[in-house]
Parts: structure tokens; C-alpha cells; sequence
């Protein structure tokens, strides 16, 4: 061998396996759209918002009542602290739970629902405040179980719906369930009576109805028919046909069925564009009646004035939004659906309250989601959210372009 000669390149495990491959495209990743994660953190913070000025004004708005009957101003808002502290716990855990599993409770939460209403109207088991039987208590504790048959009925609605579809033009197996489930909820709560919360549900299962792809035909037939039977059995008692029309002309009657809307928009008019200050509301000094409860919008717009109330109508449509592009986003029909209907509640249910504030709509005790206080009406809208949050959160995946 010669010093000419050249080396014998040195084999390697590359090359005793051939020629290199070409790349292949790489697989496209899923990845989380930035607007349903963005939609996420702004809806979490409106409803923390919501929920940071229902403690103020519960603490405001029922500070002279609570020192008058119970001994200390902060009677109600402590008991408003604890259905929060008990509505976060049902929050997180309707916010960590797949909501997929909600499926299998869809009619044991239904069933329950139903029995709870009928237990309500046994005398002496429901208690009768006011004319209505609408809660179940022992002592100073008491649940009201038309708030959640809200929820009940939703998730019933929401699951057959989605289970479906396929079928969504045949009536006999979509509409026609659902509208028997809505009509025996409806009839109890009606015998309570309720009818701001027969609404509300009422929305709710239209709502889910159309989003799902019901044919309109039936679909506004049954929902005429509905309404006329609702207007029917709300104007059979002269007492309940009187407070129903009094918002038309409250001072036809100032002393009586029009005494709560001119109270209302009397502490709205004191407000003017800043308010009076926090915790200087005169009409909850007696003259303003459930000032704290189904009426406690008066008061933020009376102590904090028209940009207050203004905040406070902002915060709602901005869940109302928030809401609806986590339907469009989420993951599945179901998704859709639950983030669909707890919409249509929180946002329905502020309308209805609202409006009866400031004399555009009849008063149907109905409270403002959040604020007003109420135990029931919190825990069940807590939990409500934090389904909404969980669809929100769960929204579709993008991809990202393959790379050649």
C-alpha cells in the first residue's frame, strides 16, 4: 500500500441505513384559540365583579332593615356572605367537573326538581310568604326550589337536545319532550305562584328550542299558545291582574299596587348622574319595600347614580356576550347548548328585574342574578356560571398550518 492511498471512509449508523429520508410535514398541533381563553378570564372577572358589588349594596341596601328586625346591620350580609362562601364551593366544582357528566344527572336533577316543587305547596311543609308558596325552611333556613329547576330543567333540555339532533325535525322526539318536561315544571311553579320565574325557565327552553334546530312552525306555535296561557292564568285574579297592569300607571294606585314602582323610580331620580353616596339611600329607610332583594337596583342607582346603574347594566351585557361567543366556540352541542341556556337565564333574569325597576315591565319578584340578596337564588346562579366557565374554558382547539 502506498502513502497515495486514500482512507476507506468509516462506516456509520446513518449510513449503513441508507440515504436520509425526506421530512415529512410535520402533524399539526391542536392548540387553544386565544379568544375563548381570553373570553375565559373576562368572563371570570365579570362575574367576580358582579358578585364583589351584590356584597356591597346587600350590606348598604339592608343595613336599616336588619338593625330594625334583627338587632345589627350586618344580619343580611352576613348571611349573603355565607351563600357566597357556599355558591364559590358549587362554583369551582361545577368549573373542575367535565361537563359532560352533568349528562347522566340530567333527569335524577329533573325529577328532583319536580318533587321539590310539589313538596313546596303540601301546607305546612312550604312556607307561605306574601301569598306565595315558594320556599321549603326549617327555622331561619330555607331553600327556594324554583331556582333550581332553572338549572334542572336546562341540563335536561340541553342533553336530550344534543343526544338528537339527528332527529331535531322530528318534533315527536325533540320538541314534544321537552315542551311535556317545561309545562309540568311551569304548571307547579304557576301554582305557587310565580310567574317571573315561569318566564325565565320559559326563555331558557325557547331558546335551547331554536339554537338546537327546531322547526319555527311548531316551535312558535307552541310558544303562542304557551304565552296565551301564561297571560290567561296571570289575569284570572283580580289581585294579580291589578299588580300586573299597575306598572302602566302606578299612580292610578300610589297608595297600593303602584306604591313599589314610584318608590323605585323615586330613588332612581334621587340618584341623579353620581348618586347620593354609598350608604346614603333614603328610600331604604322604610319607604322603598324589598329594597335588598328584588328591588336592590333602586338603590345602586339611587347611591351611586346613573353611571353606577350604568356599570351595573354594562357588567350584564358584557356577560351576555362573553356568554354567547362561548357558545359559538364550544367544543360539542351540548357545550353549546349549557353555555346557550345559562345565557339566556342570567341575562333574561336581569331584564326581567331590571325592567320592573325602573317601571318598564310589571313586578314579578324575580332577583337580580349576583346582587340581589337570596341564598337559593345564589348558589343555583354560582353554579350556573361555573358551567358556563367550564364550556368556556373547554372552547375548540385551532390548528396551526402544517410545515412543509
Amino acid at each position: 500500500m502506498t502513502a497515495t492511498t486514500k482512507a476507506r471512509p468509516r462506516a456509520t449508523a446513518r449510513t449503513a441505513a441508507g440515504p436520509r429520508a425526506p421530512r415529512t410535514p410535520r402533524a399539526a398541533r391542536p392548540t387553544r384559540s386565544s379568544a375563548p381563553q381570553s373570553g375565559f378570564v373576562l368572563l371570570f372577572a365579570v362575574i367576580v365583579v358582579l358578585n364583589l358589588i351584590g356584597l356591597v349594596m346587600v350590606l348598604s341596601a339592608s343595613s336599616v332593615t336588619a338593625l330594625h328586625h334583627e338587632g345589627s346591620s350586618y344580619y343580611y350580609f352576613e348571611r349573603q356572605l355565607l351563600w357566597l362562601g357556599l355558591g364559590s364551593v358549587a362554583f369551582f366544582v361545577a368549573l373542575r367537573l367535565d361537563y359532560h357528566r352533568l349528562r347522566a344527572l340530567a333527569v335524577p336533577l329533573l325529577v328532583a326538581s319536580i318533587g321539590l316543587l310539589v313538596v313546596v305547596l303540601i301546607p305546612g311543609i312550604g312556607a307561605n310568604v306574601n301569598g306565595s308558596s315558594r320556599w321549603i325552611g326549617v327555622g331561619t333556613f330555607g331553600i327556594q326550589p324554583s331556582e333550581f329547576a332553572k338549572l334542572g330543567m336546562l341540563i335536561f333540555a340541553a342533553d336530550l337536545l344534543a343526544r338528537r339532533a339527528a332527529w331535531i325535525d322530528d318534533t315527536r322526539v325533540t320538541l314534544r319532550p321537552v315542551l311535556v318536561a317545561f309545562s309540568g315544571v311551569a304548571a307547579l311553579i304557576m301554582l305557587q305562584p310565580n310567574l317571573g320565574t315561569t318566564i325565565v325557565i320559559a326563555a331558557i327552553t325557547f331558546v335551547l328550542l331554536f339554537v338546537a334546530g327546531t322547526p319555527l312552525r311548531p316551535l312558535v306555535g307552541w310558544g303562542i299558545a304557551g304565552s296565551g296561557l301564561a297571560m290567561v292564568a296571570a289575569m284570572a285574579e283580580s289581585y294579580r291582574r291589578a299588580r300586573l297592569t299597575a306598572f302602566l300607571n302606578p299612580w292610578n294606585d300610589a297608595q297600593n299596587t303602584g306604591y313599589q314602582t314610584i318608590q323605585s323610580l323615586v330613588a332612581l331620580a334621587s340618584g341623579g348622574w353620581f348618586g347620593v353616596g354609598l350608604g346614603a339611600s333614603r328610600a331604604k329607610w322604610g319607604f322603598l319595600p324589598y329594597a335588598y332583594t328584588d328591588f336592590i337596583f333602586a338603590i345602586i342607582g339611587e347611591e351611586l347614580g346613573f353611571f353606577g346603574a350604568l356599570l351595573v347594566v354594562g357588567l350584564f351585557v358584557a356577560l351576555g356576550f362573553l356568554g354567547v361567543r362561548a357558545a359559538v366556540h364550544a367544543p360539542d352541542p351540548f357545550g353549546r347548548l349549557l353555555a346557550i341556556g345559562i345565557t339566556t337565564w342570567l341575562c333574561v333574569q336581569a331584564f326581567v328585574n331590571i325592567g320592573a325597576v325602573i317601571g318598564i315591565l310589571p313586578i314579578t319578584g324575580v332577583p337580580l342574578p349576583f346582587i340581589s340578596f337570596g341564598g337559593s337564588s345564589l348558589l343555583s346562579t354560582m353554579a350556573a356560571a361555573g358551567i358556563l366557565l367550564n364550556v368556556a374554558r373547554s372552547s375548540g382547539p385551532a390548528r396551526r398550518p402544517a410545515k412543509a
